[in-house]
Formats: C-alpha cells, structure tokens, sequence
C-alpha cells in the first residue's frame, strides 16, 4: 500500500513539471528562431585603390593630385641650376652656351617637358597665356621687348634668363624689365612629345643648320 501511493505521488510530480518543461522549451526554441544573425560590417575606404602588379593596394590619384607639379619644379629648379654662369651664344641651346630661348628650351628639356624649339616669339604663340595667379609662379615663362626675349620666372621677384652681356643669370624685376614685359605663357606639364622633323638637335646642341632654325630668336636681353 504505502509503495503504491509512493509511485502514485512519483507520477502527479512528473505531470506537473511536464508544462514547464515544455514551456520552457518552447521559449527556447522561440528565443532561438528569433536571434538574427551577425552581419559583418561594410567595409569603409578613406579612397579609392587600384592593385599594382605586385598585388598590393595604392590609392588612386585624380585629376586634382598636385602631386606631380612638384617634382617637375625640383627638376627643373636642378637643370637651371646647373646651366647658372654659361656664356651666351645666339642660336646655341647647350650644353656650356645658351642663347635666351635655347636656355628655356633646353631646361624644359631635362626636366621632361618635350616642345620643338623655336624662338620666342614661337613659344609665346604656342603656349596659352598665364593666368594673374601663375604670371609670379616658378616655371612661367616671361617675354620681353616686342617678343624678343624670354625667361622663366622664378618667383614675383624675379627671373632667369641668358642674358647677352652676362650670360645665364636671376635678374630681379626691377624698372628695366617691367617696363619691357610682353606677356607671360604657361608650359603644360602634360605637353605630349613631338618630333623634329628637319631640325632634330642631338646631345644638346642644335643641328648644323640650327643658326637659320634660330633666326628669329631674340638677342638675349642686355
């Protein structure tokens, strides 16, 4: 009798607890079809990126990267230099003389800037004029007395050039030479090669017909 009411006692405890058990079963599962998933995060670039050959990520550059103005300023900066204190020729354009448009020619030369050589007139046709903020940049070219004479500028105080009497030198713009400027012209850095046809100037100095290439050249200031 009393192992009877024992297993009868046994048996209403299971019936009891089976509700909750379920119940919380049944929360679990809810809770379980209800978690989302994680999503991983987008991912975020400061700049567009181009995969060089290696594999590797570098940004892209756009039309706006100022980049490349520099480099070509130390560059040509270096070739004037270098060319400070030669002698004046008319019609030579190096590598120890320099008539005023062979000196301007010939430092955009090594600096990688490729245009044919002419004189200054010819370069003041060719190239677009500078705006107000360029006419005082370094690398600017400045023309003189009716087209005759050309320079690059070097900063708002002054210029180089191959002067006649002194050879290539800084001048300053001092009263001489802002009452003889012309007009200002502006080399594009993205001046696109060309091909000297009959006047090809190898090693740096011009062909054998180039004092007729040179006949409009201008005398090189004073």
């Amino acid at each position: 009798m009393i192992a009877a009411c024992f297993v009868l006692s046994l048996c209403v405890t299971a019936l009891a607890q089976s509700p909750e058990n379920d119940s919380r079963h049944l929360s679990s599962a809810t809770d379980s079809s209800n978690t989302k998933p994680l999503q991983p995060e987008p991912l975020t670039s400061t700049a567009p990126v181009a995969l060089t050959a290696t594999g590797e990520e570098r940004p892209l550059r756009g039309v706006g990267d100022k980049t490349a103005a520099p480099r070509f300023e130390q560059v040509l900066m270096s070739a004037i230099q270098q060319r400070l204190g030669s002698n004046y020729r008319w019609g030579s354009t190096g590598p120890n003389t320099f008539d005023c448009s062979g000196f301007v020619w010939s430092s955009f030369q090594e600096a990688g800037i490729k245009f044919d050589r002419e004189s200054a007139r010819g370069l003041f046709s060719r190239f677009a004029p500078a705006t107000k903020a360029e006419e005082s940049k370094f690398g600017t070219l400045v023309f003189f007395s009716g087209l005759t004479h050309v320079g690059i500028v070097a900063d708002e105080h002054g210029f180089y050039h191959a002067s006649r009497h002194n050879g290539v030198v800084y001048a300053p713009f001092n009263d001489y030479w802002l009452s003889r400027i012309d007009g200002f012209r502006r080399v594009p850095l993205n001046q696109a090669p060309t091909t000297l046809s009959s006047e090809k100037i190898k090693g740096g100095k011009p062909a054998a017909n180039g004092a007729s290439a040179s006949s409009t050249n201008g005398g090189g200031g004073r």
